[in-house]
């Protein structure tokens, strides 16, 4: 039996799953979404059927697939129904849960149904715009608005605002909240200001522009939730057996869940009503404490551990996480540095105090198999845009040299410590088994590595602002603290190294 809206009737009820109710089908459209995949699936349309199911927003989704690869098949044959498995750690308690999701009414190309997309904004009840099409769909291209359909995102947006605007004759009530989640900074206000060039290639009347600039919102957005998207074979054949019923578009996603919404207004507030039933869902003034809790506390607790990591046999974070060393070391780092050094007048104590705990919940998910080599993909970008900021503002601070700090930089250094193979790759070695450095700047850290003993390395690359933005070296005893883990990790290994570090600190 295949999941659909026919079929629902014929699931048995059963613990942890969530089937909706029949009238949920009768919600209007009220969201249009550009992009199917499984982030959003996962967050913004997780939250508008919680919403749903509570009574609150009353509103379903009709989703634009852009792209040609793929089909919408499987949307149709399943009634816009798909199930998502949310697994995860919360307060270092075990959760799961298995909801039937019928926020999405229908999906339709872009390529084969644009008249009908374009017919979508003449429904009085659409009032939202949502869309994840990866970073390079926010980008700037020659677009005609009135192709069938224009070639880019924002394209696409600009025709549907602009049939908007003609439909309801420019009245300020049929303004959109525009909110993309795509992974870039400030990307509703990036956004907007691509919208408005195209107007200008397009030559669009000063009236719609005043329009499109007064009547919508177009809100900076942060999603944090990891959508692995399908379940590994066994478990998903395993949970359609106990379900009773197969899906081809089954999901599965942690337990935490966050979309930061940057919005000063009480009409953006009353129209995302979704937000009222789930607290993962923030609408804010500002979201730059949310973007700084999670680049440090998260993004930045995960560069500092992965060449650590990977030196000492872990390949997965929970495989980390599981050993009591190891995790001692992620805990100090996230909860006690990290945490120290980022608070101030945009996060507070509190907040960070909050925060960290989650991370550790998320870190130590037993049906998440995140990889410390993914991880580490970029590394020294990473380390310079996450890290450095958290190691100055630590000595901004105080004068003490951060320990887990230190010896998380010290790995990264001799991760980074690779020969160049016959293929032009850059290549490791630990545990007697090798890897491939996937970083762009492989080859700097690779010729430094060349003829020179570790504290000469230590010296030279610390000491380099133009790489840095900062001279490294020159923290108070932060050279001499690397240098001596380095010769730790090289002479003892890093299981050792490690080991020792959280006895000394569980001595002090």
């Amino acid at each position: 039996m295949q999941l659909s809206k026919e079929n629902l009737k014929n699931i048995a009820p059963q613990d942890g799953l969530i089937i909706p109710d029949e009238k949920l089908f009768a919600l209007p459209e009220k969201v249009i979404q550009f992009g199917t995949g499984v982030l959003l699936r996962g967050l913004p349309d997780y939250f508008i059927d919680k919403a749903n199911r509570n009574g609150v927003f009353n509103g379903r989704v009709v989703i634009v697939k852009s792209t040609s690869q793929g089909g919408t098949d499987a949307f149709s044959q399943q009634d816009g129904l798909f199930t998502q498995c949310v697994k995860g750690i919360e307060n270092g308690q075990s959760v799961e849960e298995t909801i039937i999701n019928s926020s999405i009414s229908r999906v339709l190309s872009a390529s084969e149904n644009w008249k009908t997309i374009l017919e979508c904004a003449h429904n009085p009840a659409m009032q939202i715009v949502i869309s994840n099409t990866t970073e390079v769909g926010i980008t700037l291209v020659e677009d005609n608005i009135h192709s069938a359909p224009p070639i880019s995102f924002p394209g696409k947006l600009l025709a549907f605002l602009y049939e908007r605007y003609k439909a309801f004759n420019g009245s300020e009530e049929s303004g959109m909240v525009i909110i993309p989640t795509e992974l870039i900074m400030d990307n509703g206000t990036k956004l907007h200001s691509i919208i408005l060039e195209l107007c200008k290639m397009n030559k669009l009347e000063d009236p719609f522009i005043n329009w499109l600039n007064s009547a919508n919102h177009f809100c900076n957005s942060l999603v944090d939730r990891i959508v692995p998207g399908k379940l590994p074979e066994t478990d998903r054949l395993a949970t359609e057996k106990k379900l009773g019923y197969t899906d081809d578009l089954m999901i599965m996603s942690e337990s935490f869940s966050l979309w930061a919404i940057e919005s000063g207004s009480e009409k953006v507030k009353q129209i995302l009503s979704f937000s009222q039933t789930d607290d993962g869902v923030v609408i804010a003034p500002s979201i730059e404490k949310f973007r700084e809790l999670k680049l440090r506390l998260l993004n930045g607790t995960h560069t500092f551990s992965c060449g650590l990591a990977h030196l000492s046999g872990f390949n997965t974070v929970k495989e980390a996480m599981a050993d009591e060393t190891f995790g001692s070391f992620i805990s100090s780092l996230s909860l006690q540095e990290i945490s120290s050094a980022i608070t101030g007048e945009v996060i507070q104590q509190e907040e960070a105090g909050a925060f960290a705990p989650k991370v550790m919940d998320r870190f130590r998910n037993p049906f998440l198999d995140h990889q410390w080599l993914s991880i580490s993909v970029q590394f020294s970008s990473k380390m310079k845009m996450r890290n450095v900021p958290i190691l100055l503002r630590h000595y901004a601070k105080t004068n003490a040299v951060p320990e887990t700090m230190a010896l998380g930089f010290a790995c990264f250094l001799l991760f980074m410590k690779t020969t160049k193979t016959a293929d032009n790759k850059y290549e490791g070695i630990a545990n007697g088994k090798t890897y491939i450095v996937q970083d762009d700047n492989a080859a700097y850290f690779s010729e430094h590595w060349q003829n020179k003993k570790a504290d000469e390395v230590v010296d030279l690359i610390l000491a380099d602002n133009n790489f840095w933005g900062a001279d490294l070296a020159a923290l108070p005893g932060f050279a001499a603290a690397v240098k001596k883990n380095l010769n730790s990790l090289i002479a003892d290994g890093a299981v050792k190294t490690v080991t020792a570090q959280q006895l000394n600190n569980s001595v002090a």
